[in-house]
């Protein structure tokens, strides 16, 4: 096993997520399995209560697990499923070691910092460094660690953050600096005489316009050569096919010529790290039909009736840029607030017939809004936001005790079966009779109550597998009204778009009923057109290949 840690000791949000990711991706591509890790230093147990705008989105696993989002960037690089004890926090390593002390394994000794929880963080990076991460149930050979930064902003920044380093015993092997243009040769060679390393070790990485382009500016500055040489790794000096396949990725997202437009109305706009796993199955898609994306963050209470007596220009630019939208997407959150202009967005999308995905609590909305203004149940509500409802559509679930609030959701992998073979959701599946995507809600629609939607063309097409959850909806007669209960963004790769976010942006471009025709094919390969044009012929549709 042989382990690569990327650290930084300036700031938070630098790019250090996206460099350890590009540095495992470069790595796979040259036929090694690789893992990752990464280590936050807050208390917290995982990530399952921050507030989004303390941390942005909460990504979940496959196995439950409440993680950093950088976990998120290493799966969709990687194309991995990690595991939770893949993210370690402080919080994690001092309970592990409670609980030995509380058991007497440590045999009456004095518990301290050192060694105890020291040797606990590298037992624990060990073994988990070796659980297998591919579905190919090989132990890795590579294992990249990303410890958190400081948090403090610094002067000189390189050159402090490697005196930091070496104090702690660590000289850095490759220096990779982030800059908004092109570094000079002079600066380059500056920063290899005062960090102490050679010129070659110095690897400069300026603003691009897609984070796919990251992993082909390491490769094309030698980092596959001094890997080899440095770890003496059982690879040739350059990247493999999958690296080819990223770089004509890279090249056709920046000629790209056609947009599509898609409104993100939710109650976490003002930070985008909140709904960053959104975004990227939406640019995923995007890029898989030959269209830039545009996305629009819509506050939902921006739409709501208060915001129009308290802030009329606020209000008339929301419904300004949901009119403009070729697509609209509800994402998953909690509590009431919002939900009022989340309703409307989903109402507008539903009777102006403009393609919508309701995601987790979207889809519980779509619900209510459809049985308030289709069924007559004007008092369709959740006992989420109202306990005591008189018609409670979306109930919690009995097995979730809502007391502590850490752990207690529904959460990780699940089964969805489909319950007929027409749905456009099973075609954009590849026609299987069921999938499996991941989940993270307390609340689900109330199944004493969904007989009265299939008469009015709203049908659960999708259920678990005891037929007792609603997993998923959809709207006949209308180019693409869906709404499901997990979250598909978390399975979403770069050369694999989850379904369906494909979806809404081939309904969004016009080109959904073409390819739903053409069978949906996808290829096993990963030949993307380099085409930027707009033009999808039916044959082309077929031709549309995704791996």
């Amino acid at each position: 096993m042989k382990y690569i840690l990327v650290t930084g000791g300036v700031i938070s949000g630098i790019g250090k997520g996206i460099i350890a990711s590009s540095i495992g991706m470069i790595l796979k591509s040259c036929g090694l399995r690789v893992t990752a890790i990464k280590i936050d230093p807050y208390i917290n147990i995982d990530a399952g209560t921050f507030s989004p705008y303390e941390h942005g989105e909460v990504f979940v696993l496959n196995d439950g697990g409440e993680v950093d989002l950088d976990l998120g960037n290493y799966e969709r690089f990687l194309d991995i499923n990690l595991y939770r004890n893949n993210n370690i926090t402080t919080g994690k390593i001092y309970q592990h070691v409670i609980n030995k002390e509380r058991r007497g394994d440590y045999l009456g000794k004095t518990v301290q910092v050192v060694p105890h929880i020291t040797d606990a963080v590298q037992e624990w990076v060990m073994n988990q460094a070796m659980v297998s991460v591919d579905g190919h149930k090989e132990e890795p050979q590579i294992c990249v660690i990303e410890p958190s930064a400081t948090g403090e902003q610094k002067t000189k920044p390189t050159q402090n953050s490697v005196r930091a380093l070496r104090g702690l015993g660590l000289s850095p092997d490759l220096i990779v600096c982030r800059s908004s243009t092109p570094i000079e040769m002079a600066v380059k060679e500056k920063i290899s005489m005062f960090c102490h390393v050679n010129p070659e070790q110095v690897i400069c990485i300026h603003d691009v316009s897609s984070t796919y382009r990251v992993p082909v500016l390491l490769e094309e500055q030698g980092i596959v050569k001094y890997f080899k040489e440095r770890l003496d790794l059982p690879i040739g000096d350059s990247a493999s096919n999958l690296l080819f396949k990223w770089r004509n990725m890279a090249d056709r997202y920046e000629n790209l010529q056609k947009t599509c437009s898609i409104a993100l109305v939710g109650k976490y706009t003002k930070l985008r790290d909140c709904y960053a796993s959104v975004f990227k199955a939406l640019e995923h898609s995007a890029l898989a039909i030959n269209h830039k994306l545009n996305l629009m963050y819509i506050d939902s209470i921006d739409l709501e009736q208060t915001t129009e007596t308290e802030d009329p220009v606020k209000f008339h630019e929301a419904w300004q840029k949901l009119c403009k939208a070729e697509g609209v997407l509800v994402p998953g959150g909690f509590g009431i607030r919002g939900t009022l202009g989340k309703l409307q967005a989903i109402s507008w999308a539903r009777t102006k017939k403009i393609p919508f995905l309701g995601i987790c609590l979207g889809m519980q909305l779509a619900v209510i809004e459809f049985a308030r203004n289709c069924l007559n149940l004007k008092d369709a509500d959740s006992t989420e936001f109202e306990p005591n409802a008189r018609v409670p559509m979306v109930i919690d679930m009995p097995e979730h005790n809502p007391g502590n609030l850490g752990g207690t959701m529904r959460l990780g992998i699940r089964r969805t079966v489909f319950k007929t073979e027409n749905s456009i959701l099973r075609k954009l599946y590849g026609d299987v009779p069921f999938i499996e995507e991941r989940h993270r809600h307390r609340y689900e629609v109330n199944p004493s109550l969904i007989s009265q939607f299939e008469q009015k063309d709203l049908s659960f097409v999708g259920q678990d597998v005891d037929g007792e959850r609603m997993e998923i909806i959809e709207l006949a007669n209308h180019p693409y009204f869906v709404g499901v209960q997990f979250h598909p963004e978390f399975s979403s790769r770069p050369m694999k778009p989850s379904p369906p976010y494909l979806g809404l942006l081939l309904a969004a471009t016009g080109n959904l009923h073409s390819y739903l025709q053409a069978g949906c094919k996808l290829s096993a390969s990963d030949r993307y057109s380099d085409a930027s044009d707009d033009s999808f012929s039916e044959p082309r549709i077929a031709e549309l290949e995704i791996s």
